[in-house]
């Protein structure tokens, strides 16, 4: 067994029995490889990646590979979904030098940490133009024995060529209209208008995307982005990108019409298209978006909940097919014979309502179930009784293995998602869960200086400090349940987690942020990057946090360090519309005031003041922060001089320095937040 037995790793947990003398990612990994005079082998991936495990069993499992490996190299496994900040300086190298990266990334490294040579996955034979693995290690072996001068050089130019990759960033102003303007007819030029999403395949869920264009139509009333917003989450959700019978989305499609998927489950992903559908619901009232908001926040509370009340990072795309090989998609995939089997008489019409064929639209026959566009009418009660007899026959299948732990970003990003989604459809379940795991953070993640970690496991948390994305997606998480439960004690959890941002991640000359802290590990670059990918950027996720912030509290710092980050907004929203969508999200709400709506009555239960909480809740204005409480309540600042109006409970709506007459009227209030 080698040193990865004792991380708290999913990932690294698999690599531990691994015959390669594997190290974790530290200090004295490098300290080996100075005294043994030995180049790195830097390994990168997560749990739930296909590729990962296939090159972790051709050549990780294989023990003349391993024999080769720790003789000449000191080979070092890391999970990127933990140190995002290793993965993000090296991913950068990789793309920098090849024009393209991915996972597992295979780097090799001096001892000081300088890149020298990249590359993705290897296979054991050479193939597809490809060298083998071997061949890979013999020629970095070869170089570094031979021609070390050359590698020097090589490595110290890479590394200076990243430190030139800074980004300038001058405090400019945030975007305005105009540059909004021109983001939108950006998308509008990148949109698939036959399958909704943008871009060819792979095709990925444009969740932050989405967002900015339910918030434009919200502000502006453009039907193009709300018809954007509603045909691609419509595409998504009838394809087989989303789980027809258990709910939740897998990763990406690999093709363009999100029929096949690539199969794994991302709490990430799941979280943010949770909050999607609940906010398109809450702009349309689509039945469909309503099913989906729901049954997506089943899904995770169902299958990713851990038993501290925290939500697991992925399911795998692989699981035992029943013969004991391990095969993608194998749980989620039917052939006709198969619906013959649980269902009898109703096989052809389950057949026909999700798209089965004796063709398959995926390997060897099988089929992703969809909801194909059909004609014809088919009996509701018939089809959720299909759903209910193949669900249950799925669950006797191998399940795919589950990453339990615990990303304090990600799940913040759940936070807001299942305390919005339960608030609006009245499921208080939901908001519990949204509770339950906002309290694991704070006992588990918080040290008593308010600095997160980045993950934990079985109620352990791990050594990795948190970067910017998991303050500010934590500080969004208890900010929308701040709105949601009226408890004033995750708005100052917001702003301790927000006075990090303002201490330890911002440049005070400019205003930029950094991925890290200040006091982090020195990597060979500080990582920043302002852009989207999975998730929301670090960047824009703790401007939009810090914009909410100042609007419960009337903060100046954290406004003008908002107004400040979003500068890079008005430079890249133009240009690169799909990778900046949080950026473009947030300033909308910048434009809107955001508005600060304070609800105060006689009493929390009160049904008149719960239904102007509801109506404000549900109301569109992009970013709009709610306060609810007693007059006498000094949990949010908001509620500071907000009396009853003749009694009764009621509504203080301002933005920008300006306030509405309070109203007790849910149906006015609702007028004026667009509802």
């Amino acid at each position: 067994m080698n040193r990865l037995a004792h991380e708290t790793s999913p990932y690294l947990l698999q690599h531990a029995d691994n015959p390669v003398d594997w190290w974790p990612w530290s200090a004295e990994a490098f300290d080996r490889a100075r005294e043994t005079n030995r180049p790195v082998l830097l390994s990168v991936g997560y749990s739930s990646c296909h590729w990962c495990h296939v090159m972790a069993h051709e050549s990780f499992e294989d023990r003349a590979t391993a024999e080769y490996l720790n003789e000449h190299f000191v080979s070092v496994k890391v999970d990127r979904e933990e140190r995002p900040d290793v993965d993000a300086v090296y991913m950068e190298a990789v793309q920098a030098a090849t024009g393209q990266g991915g996972w597992p990334m295979t780097v090799f490294l001096t001892p000081d940490a300088e890149p020298f040579y990249f590359g993705t996955y290897f296979p054991p034979a050479p193939r597809h133009g490809m060298p083998s693995f071997r061949q890979v290690l013999e020629g970095v072996r070869a170089a570094w024995t031979d021609r070390r001068d050359e590698v020097a050089e090589v490595a110290g130019k890479i590394v200076r060529d990243l430190a030139e990759r800074e980004i300038s960033h001058q405090g400019a102003q945030p975007p305005g209209e105009q540059e909004l303007g021109q983001a939108l007819l950006g998308l509008t030029r990148e949109y698939d208008a036959q399958r909704g999403g943008f871009g060819g395949a792979p095709k990925f869920p444009p969740s932050m995307v989405i967002e900015f264009l339910l918030r434009h139509h919200a502000r502006t009333g453009s039907e193009g982005a709300l018809q954007m917003a509603a045909d691609t989450c419509e595409r998504m959700a009838r394809g087989g990108l989303y789980d027809q019978l258990g709910g939740g989305f897998a990763r990406y499609s690999v093709d363009r019409d999100w029929v096949v998927p690539h199969f794994e489950k991302m709490l990430y992903d799941n979280a943010l298209l949770c909050r999607v559908y609940a906010h398109l619901w809450r702009a349309t009232g689509s039945e469909l978006a309503r099913r989906v908001a729901l049954e997506t926040a089943d899904f995770m509370v169902r299958e990713l909940r851990t038993d501290e009340g925290g939500f697991a990072s992925a399911l795998d795309a692989d699981s035992d097919d029943g013969t004991g090989k391990h095969v993608e998609g194998a749980y989620y995939v039917w052939t006709p014979a198969q619906l013959g089997e649980v269902l009898g008489a109703d096989a052809d019409l389950a057949a026909q309502y999700f798209g089965v064929t004796e063709a398959g639209t995926f390997e060897d026959g099988q089929s992703v179930l969809q909801l194909p566009q059909q004609e014809g009418v088919f009996d509701a009660e018939k089809v959720e009784s299909v759903k209910r007899r193949l669900f249950a026959k799925r669950a006797e299948r191998p399940a795919p293995g589950r990453d339990d732990k615990v990303v304090a970003a990600w799940n913040g990003l759940a936070v807001a998602a299942l305390a919005e989604t339960g608030a609006y459809f009245d499921r208080p379940d939901l908001v519990e869960a949204a509770v339950a795991a906002a309290d694991l953070l704070v006992r588990l993640h918080l040290d008593d200086h308010a600095r997160l970690a980045r993950t934990s496991r079985d109620g352990r948390a791990g050594a990795n400090a948190g970067v910017l994305e998991d303050y500010g997606d934590v500080a969004e998480g208890f900010l929308a349940l701040a709105s949601v439960t009226g408890e004033g004690v995750w708005l100052e959890f917001a702003g301790l987690l927000l006075d990090h941002v303002l201490v330890r991640f911002v440049d005070p000359e400019t205003g930029a942020l950094y991925d890290t802290a200040s006091d982090a590990e020195q990597l060979i670059r500080r990582p920043q990057d302002p852009t989207d990918n999975a998730t929301p950027s670090g960047w824009t996720a703790a401007a939009g946090a810090l914009l909410g912030y100042a609007a419960h509290t009337g903060s100046e710092p954290h406004r003008t360090a908002a107004e400040r980050a979003l500068g890079v907004v008005r430079t890249l929203g133009p240009r690169v519309p799909r990778f900046v969508g949080w950026g473009l999200a947030v300033a909308e709400a910048l434009l809107d005031g955001p508005r600060e709506i304070a609800i105060v009555g006689p009493d929390q239960r009160d049904s008149r003041t719960t239904a102007l909480h509801r109506t404000a809740l549900l109301g569109v204005a992009p970013g709009a922060v709610v306060a609810t409480g007693t007059p006498e309540s000094d949990e949010f600042p908001l509620l500071a001089g907000r009396p009853l109006v003749g009694g009764e409970a009621a509504a203080y709506v301002c933005r920008n320095f300006t306030c509405d007459a309070p109203t007790t009227d849910p149906e006015r209030l609702k007028a004026v937040l667009g509802g």
